[in-house]
């Protein structure tokens, strides 16, 4: 595992709005819990060049590591969590990004 920070990448679209809302209340502590910090959301983005545009929410968040962002994703309280995800949305994806490594 490397120690170069990644960003996450989700798209969802919301279809249970009281469910998805007991997920985003749940989200930031385990987020927090893991090193992550939450960088912002779009409900209208802009698709610019493409095949496929994306529908919905565009979350964005980051780790300080992959191993961060796996520890996240794996620990059980997320998963647990997810549920009310799973129950009010339609995750489209959910990417991993790597950033660069330090320049000397």
């Amino acid at each position: 595992m490397s120690d170069i920070a990644v960003t996450m990448i989700a798209n969802l679209v919301v279809n249970n709005a009281d469910e998805y809302r007991k997920y985003e209340k749940g989200f930031f502590p385990i987020l927090k819990k893991h090193g992550g910090e939450f960088i912002s959301y779009d409900d209208n983005s802009l698709h610019l060049e493409g095949e496929s545009p994306l529908q919905g929410r565009i979350i964005l968040f980051s780790f300080p590591s992959a191993s961060a962002a796996q520890a996240w994703y794996a620990d059980p309280d997320y998963q647990a969590l997810s549920q009310h995800r799973r129950v009010g949305t339609v995750l489209k994806s959910l990417t991993m990004v790597n950033g660069l490594p330090p320049r000397n």
